[in-house]
């Protein structure tokens, strides 16, 4: 299939720079996944209206870090920006950094803040300017806690500007729990403590997985066909309560609605390793979701509005059909929907 046939024109001031005043005030497509049809143009403070006593609600309880390190290098001064991508070991890192150029093994960085320094040193050179490095705090503090302190939140690269103070909130789900992604599970960015109680008060029950979303979410297709691109391996674990949830559920015949692609990829993965039943415990999830992949898990989504030619646009046309979601992200466009991770949502049922 060629990857032209998932592109689609979304104006440059329609991709959302900051996020909506209030968590659940964002705008919410409704999509009917068997006939195609728009159900509703609302606002997710009214999904209590379309989930039912008896759905099953599965949330990402990853926590995003703040992976971005701003420092310079030792001894010229340089200034160089660091991503860390996953941890590789005790005290080395997969990191994305810039200028790469200048940026060889043995190479020595410095990053300061108010509250600490750490120091680096690049052991190995990849490609697309990913360096493997050794990271430490000469005063012997633990390193997770100096990046928690002087760390970035790393926002998309399609918010073009620094981040702020607020992000460090709005950037995070309100039920984020297990620390390890470098981008937020952003179906999830909507939902507040209130609006889960009222769900959870009218029957809508709900499992919490861990997917930790790691920089390849925003990995560009770059091959012509859908079926040649691969996606980076991440890391998830569906623990015992939440696996006992899910399969009473599909064992019920209840719906199991998936808030996220993030959700959706640890869900899926599972259910194939286990013939249609997810399987508890950790795993790492290679899975590239495209039109012609059969569902075994999902059959509700909750998802925000993705990037043209993207493989998290992919998954969504997978589920739903590639032209019933291009043609209701064409009129999103056209009533000024706000798209990307600070954007808006869909619910598809």
């Amino acid at each position: 299939m060629d990857v032209a046939l998932f592109d689609f024109h979304l104006p440059p001031g329609q991709i959302a720079q900051q996020p909506a005043a209030e968590r659940d005030r964002s705008r919410l497509l409704v999509l009917h996944r068997a006939s195609g049809a728009i159900v509703a143009h609302t606002t997710v403070q009214a999904l209590p209206e379309f989930l039912k006593a008896g759905d099953l609600l599965v949330l990402n309880n990853t926590k995003v870090f703040p992976a971005r390190l701003l420092g310079h290098r030792v001894p010229t001064g340089g200034a160089v920006e660091c991503l860390l991508v996953r941890r590789v070991g005790d005290d080395q890192w997969e990191a994305l950094m810039h200028p790469g150029q200048k940026l060889h093994p043995g190479a020595k960085v410095r990053f300061t803040g108010a509250d600490g320094t750490l120091d680096a040193e690049v052991l190995a050179r990849h490609f697309h300017g990913r360096r493997t490095i050794r990271l430490w705090s000469e005063d012997g503090r633990d390193v997770d806690r100096v990046v928690d302190a002087i760390g970035h939140v790393p926002l998309p690269p399609y918010i073009h500007r620094a981040d702020d103070p607020a992000d460090r909130d709005r950037y995070q789900t309100v039920y984020a729990r297990a620390r390890g992604s470098v981008a937020a599970p952003t179906a999830g960015l909507h939902l507040t403590s209130a609006l889960l109680a009222t769900l959870a008060g009218e029957g809508v029950e709900r499992a919490e997985v861990t997917l930790h979303v790691g920089y390849g979410t925003f990995k560009p297709v770059r091959v012509e066909q859908v079926e040649d691109h691969q996606g980076d391996a991440e890391m998830f674990d569906i623990p015992a309560g939440a696996a006992s949830a899910i399969n009473a559920a599909l064992d019920e015949r209840r719906r199991v609605v998936a808030v996220g692609t993030t959700t959706t990829r640890a869900l899926e993965t599972s259910g194939l390793a286990g013939g249609g039943r997810v399987v508890e415990g950790p795993a790492t999830s290679e899975l590239f979701i495209h039109p012609g992949h059969r569902f075994q898990v999902a059959s509700g989504l909750f998802t925000n509005f993705h990037l043209p030619k993207s493989s998290l646009l992919m998954l969504v046309c997978a589920f739903a059909g590639r032209e019933a979601v291009l043609d209701a992200y064409r009129e999103a466009v056209a009533l000024g929907y706000r798209f990307y991770s600070y954007g808006d949502a869909m619910l598809i049922l």
